[in-house]
């Protein structure tokens, strides 16, 4: 990330700060991972039992569930603590980490689950019909559960919502099992079971793809999701008393913790300490830009004078 830091007023620097509170989610983590791993072991039995990959593969999507729910509690404990020594925005990437680590293991899962379900398409086993249908039932109420403890979560984190692709992505599994079940009960055609296992792997597979992209762009500093910099940029620039707005600098530190930075130049006449607040307040309102760094300097050179003169506000 650059910044100019060249003051010519020291006075003039002004900043604004975001609070994020990850620790308020992990109350909802722990019970959703409580429900995941306290059915895991039914379904692996289950699966067993049915010789169901259907069921087979979603016992194994709640594995990584688990790990998903584990490394989300550990990311939120670390994204919990204040900034201090070298980090200093604190540990909130963390999150972010979690959350490509989820997207990355959604799409290797949902390529071995792919591969055995394709092989079993030429030959599918004979399945248990009424142990998968039950087992998935049971599984469906299980899944509910842990998404709705994860609804609760009060933060819309990346964090959080790798976790819930995790488990959302289970529930559509065990609802592709109950029916793969059903069918398989009233027509006795097998292949219902491993064309169900693929529909999960296709959910899976957009899940993973999803996370990736949106904590990719978070790690390489993009603009955040919904704030436009063109459209703050000529906010900034069209505010009264403003000549130019140049070397802005919109990221995203974390989710729900958007940052700016930027050099403006005022009149020379103008109140510097006034327009920086002024400023702040608007990114603020209009945007929800709370963690702002101003450099806000006067008018010096024919260049900027000749824009004043001219009254152009737009940004360079």
């Amino acid at each position: 990330m650059a910044h100019d830091h060249a003051d010519h007023h020291d006075h003039d620097h002004g900043h604004s700060h975001g609070r994020i509170e990850p620790g308020a989610d992990r109350r909802w983590l722990w019970t959703a991972l409580g429900l995941i791993c306290g059915f895991m072991v039914v379904e692996v039995v289950a699966g067993l039992v049915a010789d169901s990959l259907a069921l087979l593969s979603d016992a194994a999507h709640m594995l990584t569930d688990a790990g998903a729910l584990g490394l989300a509690l550990v990311a939120a404990g670390l994204a919990a603590r204040p900034a201090k020594g070298n980090f200093t925005f604190g540990l909130g990437r963390a999150e972010i980490l979690s959350a490509q680590v989820n997207g990355a293991t959604l799409l290797v899962l949902a390529g071995v689950l792919a591969v055995s379900a394709i092989r079993r398409l030429s030959d599918p086993p004979d399945v248990e019909g009424a142990v998968v249908l039950v087992v998935g039932a049971a599984g469906a109420l299980v899944n509910v559960g842990a998404a709705w403890s994860l609804s609760r979560a009060e933060r819309r984190s990346l964090n959080v919502e790798g976790a819930r692709a995790h488990v959302l992505a289970d529930l559509f599994g065990s609802i592709a099992a109950l029916v793969a079940g059903a069918i398989i009960l009233l027509t006795d055609w097998r292949a219902a079971d491993p064309i169900a296992a693929l529909l999960v792997v296709a959910l899976m597979l957009r899940s993973g793809w999803s996370l990736l992209r949106d904590s990719g762009r978070v790690l390489l500093e993009g603009a955040p999701q919904g704030i436009d910099p063109d459209a703050v940029g000529r906010a900034l620039a069209s505010h009264a008393g403003v000549i130019e707005v140049h070397d802005l600098h919109l990221w995203e530190v974390t989710t729900g913790f958007p940052a700016l930075a930027a050099h403006v130049v005022v009149a020379p006449d103008e109140d510097c300490h006034g327009r920086r607040r002024e400023l702040q307040a608007l990114l603020g309102e209009r945007f929800g830009i709370k963690h702002v760094t101003l450099q806000v300097d006067h008018a010096t050179d024919r260049e900027q004078l000749l824009k004043l003169e001219a009254g152009s506000l737009r940004p360079r």
